[in-house]
């Protein structure tokens, strides 16, 4: 078989000898060319030499020595840690192999024969057996030898140009206690529910040096959550006591006994364990009264149970947060300082205040939660009421498992109530004030504008082209007097004339008027109580009173739904007693005669209440309202020494509505007979004359005066303030009556009519004034003076000082 082999290449290279010596001569032949013949046969020759060589090369010692370079090249790229590679045949012959699978199994063996337990010995030839008819395969529970009890994972996958080689991967398979501590990550997640617990943990190597910390081991040691302690000795950041207490150094005895637990990453029954630069340990500090056993009377669960029943019973408003700062619960004085009875706490007490606020609480709550137990307090806007900040108490508190700071917030809600009403009241008498001082300059000015127009309808008469204008002048100016006078009703500056009256008599004679003014869409109903007591108080004031809040109901219910509704005004009897179970703080305890109007308007907005009585405060559209309504009808029921309220209600059927309650306390006593008013002089009945002293400081108002008075018969001396006047009757005039403002600068009319008096006892003296007689009466205190009210016309202070000078030459 070799000599026929090797006879065989030696036949194939001389029949191709012949047959280029047959060709070279046809070319010779048919060219005549010897020369190209020749060069045939040597180019011939040359490639066939080539080919000898290449196919000697093949075979040859050299292409051996190639081949095993190229395995040695294999060896080298198949080097892996941990990781036994071989590559066999066909015949299951070891051909190449690196360094971790000779160490594991030696050079000798090639899978699947290979120094393992039968089982392993059926499954490598199992796995051999797939690989070559599939392509690969593997298992990941190889088991290895009884002695060592390892295990390993295999694969095998066919390979080559040709695909007659299989590569073999082995790798151990570590214990799986070992291989899970050793991912141990105390920096995430793991380390934050540590945390949460009262449990702070770190990493260190055998030598106690820290490899990684839990955000809450380097806040509570080192002050900064982001902090990783890495290479720093882990005992630095602890101190001991005299009773081998264990502490955090930055937190010193003041914070909380720590207990240290120390966890070994490794396994104890494994062999194969890490080496010495891959042994961790870790450490854990647990606060002193976390988990069972820890809190008081059986343990921390019990214990936050007993202290949230505890807390129960106080009327302290207090909360108690986790260490994330989550609410675990509140107590009823909490929620009602909160403003949330009834629907229970928010996840955070961020919840709870502004915007604005937020980040400031969030970072206390963190500080007082993971530090030493320390306590503060800090001002805040809660949500419900941001116009107020409160005084919001935090405390760290420990060994009570979960909770982590006691929140403390006083039920200020009474005390918010009564600030509020303090401020409105406040708020109330400063806008009286200047109410009445407005109404007192504006009554000067409108005085001047009538008078002049009385005075230029004087030398008018109708017809004439000038009268109807300066009759328009004074309507309006009259109108502009009526608004004056609601100012200095809500100020309680006006002149009443209250009289000893039944309520229900009021009603009855307002009650033609309401329904006129309801229409047919509006049911009007009266309700009266037996035995109401008489109230003292101005018939015609308390009218208005009831019929600004009668325009008030109609308005109310015509701008809600389609308009149809019901008012009902009504009149209760309250005694002492039943004042006393209202619990009224503002309320004093009388008998009273109560008014009550209500309607089905739709109710008061809450943020309207606050300022319903406010002067110029109106819901009504632009020229539908002057706002002094509701005002105007507080300061005549102040005035006469009641009260009024306004609140919303539930009617009948769903219906809400708004509800105005008077309170007017009674009047203890007879009712006398009502005092007949003695009708006024008209000034062309008095035809004594008399001489004036006129005192005023506006300029117009006592020209006008002046000028009313000198046309009605009198002789007027007049003088711009009390000074003047008071020289006038030093000086030795003489004067049947003083006409005199109150206020002026410097001295004022009071003060000049006592410095009268001490020389002229007698002398009567007529004040005018914007301000209410019944208060002037209760400054002054003079005897024998009369008052005439700002604005007033010409025939009225002509009337007024004829009434006077008759009453005077009569005694």
């Amino acid at each position: 078989m070799v000599k026929k082999s090797a006879s065989q290449p030696g036949m194939v290279l001389g029949g191709l000898a012949g047959a280029l010596l047959l060709t070279a001569g046809i070319l010779w032949i048919a060219s005549g060319s010897a020369l190209l013949a020749l060069v045939f046969l040597l180019g011939i020759a040359v490639l066939l030499g080539g080919l000898f060589a290449f196919n000697r090369m093949e075979t040859s010692p050299v292409a051996e020595a190639v081949a095993a370079s190229d395995w040695s090249v294999t060896v080298a790229a198949i080097e892996r840690k941990g990781e036994g590679i071989a590559i066999t045949d066909r015949a299951n012959r070891l051909v190449c192999a690196n360094r971790a699978y000779i160490e594991w199994f030696g050079s000798g063996s090639a899978p699947p024969n290979l120094p393992l337990e039968r089982t392993a010995f059926e499954e490598l030839t199992r796995l051999a057996r797939e690989a070559w008819r599939d392509g690969s395969a593997g298992s990941d529970s190889l088991g290895g030898d009884d002695e060592s009890g390892e295990t390993w994972n295999v694969a095998a996958e066919r390979a080559g140009r040709g695909e007659d080689h299989l590569v073999w991967r082995f790798s151990k398979r570590e214990p799986e206690l070992l291989k899970a501590l050793e991912n141990v990550d105390v920096t995430g997640a793991f380390g934050r529910t540590l945390t949460r617990s009262g449990i702070e943990a770190a990493i260190t190597s055998p030598d106690g040096v820290i490899k990684s910390v839990s955000a809450g081991f380097a806040e509570r040691a080192a002050g900064d959550v982001g902090a990783t302690l890495a290479g720093q000795d882990f005992v630095s950041f602890l101190r001991s006591d005299e009773r081998e207490r264990i502490f955090f150094a930055r937190e010193g005895r003041g914070g909380t006994p720590q207990t240290l637990i120390h966890v070994p990453l490794e396994d104890p029954e494994a062999k194969f364990s890490p080496g010495p630069d891959q042994a961790r340990s870790l450490m854990l500090l647990v606060d002193s009264g976390v988990g069972i056993g820890g809190g008081f009377d059986g343990g921390s669960q019990a214990g936050v149970a007993q202290l949230e029943a505890l807390l129960g019973q106080l009327p302290l408003g207090l909360a108690m947060t986790d260490r994330d700062g989550r609410f675990l619960f509140g107590n009823d004085a909490f929620l009602r300082a909160i403003d949330r009875e009834g629907r229970g706490l928010p996840a955070f007490p961020t919840d709870l205040v502004v915007r604005e606020d937020k980040a400031a609480l969030s970072d206390a709550v963190r500080r007082h939660g993971r530090g030493p137990a320390t306590s503060g307090n800090m001002a805040v806007r809660l949500t419900t009421n941001p116009d107020e900040p409160v005084s919001l108490g935090l405390a760290g508190v420990r060994g009570l498992g979960e909770a982590a700071v006691l929140v403390s917030l006083a039920d200020s809600h009474e005390e918010t109530q009564l600030k509020r009403q303090v401020a409105q009241a406040t708020k109330m008498q400063a806008v009286g004030q200047l109410a009445g001082g407005v109404a007192h300059d504006f009554n000067n000015v409108l005085t001047a504008i009538i008078g002049t127009c009385d005075l230029m309808l004087l030398r008018h008469t109708p017809g004439d082209s000038d009268y109807d204008d300066i009759q328009q002048i004074r309507a309006n100016s009259n109108r502009a007097a009526s608004l004056t006078r609601q100012l200095l009703a809500f100020s309680r500056q006006q002149t009443l004339r209250p009289e000893v009256l039944q309520l229900p008599d009021v009603v009855s004679e307002v009650g033609p008027l309401i329904m006129r003014l309801l229409g047919g869409k509006i049911e009007y109903q009266v309700k009266h109580d037996r035995d109401l007591g008489p109230v003292r108080a101005d018939p015609q004031q308390l009218e208005q009173v009831i019929m600004n809040l009668a325009v008030n109901a109609r308005d109310a219910i015509q701008s809600h739904g389609d308009g149809t509704g019901k008012i009902s005004l009504s009149t209760r009897r309250l005694t002492v007693n039943d004042v006393a179970k209202m619990g009224s703080e503002i309320l004093p305890a009388a008998d009273y005669t109560v008014l009550i109007v209500q309607d089905t308007g739709g109710g008061i907005p809450a943020e309207v209440l606050p300022k319903l009585f406010e002067p110029f405060f109106t819901t009504k559209e632009q020229g539908k309202g002057t706002g002094l309504g509701l005002s105007t009808a507080y300061g005549i029921v102040k005035q006469s020494g009641g009260f009024i309220f306004a609140d919303n209600i539930q009617g009948a059927g769903g219906a809400t509505g708004a509800r105005f309650t008077i309170y007017l306390p009674v009047h203890k006593g007879e009712m006398p007979a009502k005092p007949a008013e003695p009708e006024p002089v008209p000034s062309s009945d008095w035809s004594g004359g008399g001489r004036i002293l006129l005192v005023e400081d506006e300029d117009m108002v006592r020209a006008v005066a002046e000028r009313a008075l000198t046309r009605a018969g009198y002789e007027v001396k007049a003088y711009s303030d009390g000074e003047e006047g008071l020289a006038a009757i030093k000086r030795g005039g003489e004067f049947d009556l003083i006409v005199s403002d109150v206020v002026m600068p410097g001295m004022d009319g009071p003060a000049m009519a006592r410095g009268i008096r001490e020389i002229h006892p007698d002398l009567p003296v007529l004040f005018m004034s914007g301000y209410a007689e019944e208060q002037l009466r209760k400054d002054i205190d003079i005897p024998n003076m009369h008052f005439i009210a700002k604005p007033f016309s010409v025939q009225e202070i002509g009337d007024k000082v004829a009434d006077v000078m008759r009453r005077v030459g009569a005694r």
